[in-house]
């Protein structure tokens, strides 16, 4: 039987779906490429154009190939944009996960895996726990808890088995380095190779664990063949935290150039994120993680490869209110950070 890969265009997505292929699965990718790429699609999956939001075609693909496991990655991930297009990120995030969830159920699906955020937390739960309550700031960190608690509930009343993930700051190669609104290392590179300067909210001292995307896609792939990891929630990535300004350096050494740094007005934003990983250690035993340094470079690699990305400013504001000025404006200098653009459904 087939397994679902949800965003299997996108960065997490895709690199899930290769490790699921690895393993001699059938894997049918969903992506409307709003925010990924085709050639990000591994040549063995089976691709449907689509998005999760459109309840008419997901029932279809269950209905024809009754996914034995759904591996949901699809999401609008911009957590500090997420203020400003509540209804996008509803719309996409939260109704279009409730319409997997139904037809999940429905097709009588073994395990659904989702990738939910650190983002549920808050702020100022530090280290952040499986088993604190969650008190998450916005409108992205709503939306993820709320599909956790409706998988709670699926599983509950139908006895549909879940795994949950709460990953954070992951990063690595096919990451959309011209996303403006998120990725801060794909944004740094991305910057450097336009001969921009680096641009940082704030005083740069915030600090996150960026995760490298080998030390996350192989343990998301094994979820469901994990019998002690059924309905439980892991949080997955890197236990080191590092502060922005930090990460500059780093980018900058990678890509052997001299740091140049831009600070704009700082936005509302937790200030430290980092969570602890014992529950994914016990449960998967995972390898060695890959230090920031390492991934960097590897990412840089990549990134050189490809070349820098243009990209343009979301038309879709909701909330124009506090806004940060340089989301708010189109690129008009040298200083303002590279641009994505949004223009349907993301999956």
């Amino acid at each position: 039987m087939a397994v679902l890969v949800t965003g299997g265009a996108g960065f997490m997505g895709s690199h899930v779906a290769d490790e699921l292929l690895a393993k001699g699965h059938d894997v049918v990718v969903l992506d409307d490429l709003s925010g990924g790429f085709i050639e990000n699609v591994p040549e063995k999956a089976t691709f449907v154009e689509g998005s999760i939001a459109d309840n008419e075609l997901v029932q279809r693909l269950f209905l024809q190939y009754r996914f034995e496991h759904v591996f949901h990655l699809a999401a609008y991930a911009a957590e500090g944009l997420s203020h400003f297009i509540r209804s996008f990120n509803y719309r996409n995030n939260l109704a279009g996960s409730v319409n997997l969830i139904n037809a999940a159920v429905n097709a009588g699906t073994k395990c659904f895996v989702f990738t939910s955020s650190i983002a549920v937390y808050g702020k100022n739960q530090l280290p952040m726990l499986e088993t604190t309550t969650p008190l998450p700031e916005d409108p992205y960190g709503v939306a993820k808890y709320a599909v956790e608690m409706d998988l709670r509930c699926a599983h509950e009343m139908f006895g549909m088995d879940y795994v949950i993930f709460r990953p954070h700051n992951v990063y690595g190669e096919r990451q959309n380095i011209g996303d403006r609104y998120r990725n801060v290392i794909g944004i740094f590179i991305n910057q450097i190779m336009q001969g921009k300067p680096l641009t940082i909210f704030g005083d740069g001292e915030q600090t996150r664990a960026f995760s490298y995307i080998s030390d996350v896609a192989p343990v998301i792939a094994r979820a469901p063949f994990v019998e002690k990891a059924r309905n439980r929630v892991f949080n997955v990535g890197a236990d080191q935290p590092h502060t922005v300004n930090r990460l500059a350096q780093v980018v900058c050494k990678a890509m052997g150039v001299e740091p140049r740094i831009l600070h704009l007005p700082p936005r509302n934003e937790v200030v430290h994120a980092y969570s602890s990983h014992d529950a994914a250690r016990e449960a998967f035993s995972p390898g060695e993680a890959v230090s920031l340094e390492e991934g960097v470079a590897r990412m840089v690699e990549w990134a050189k490869r490809i070349g820098a990305k243009s990209s343009q400013t979301f038309k879709c504001i909701e909330i124009p209110r506090n806004l940060p000025p340089s989301w708010a404006r189109q690129e008009r200098t040298p200083a303002t950070p590279a641009a994505t653009s949004l223009p349907r459904a993301a999956a």
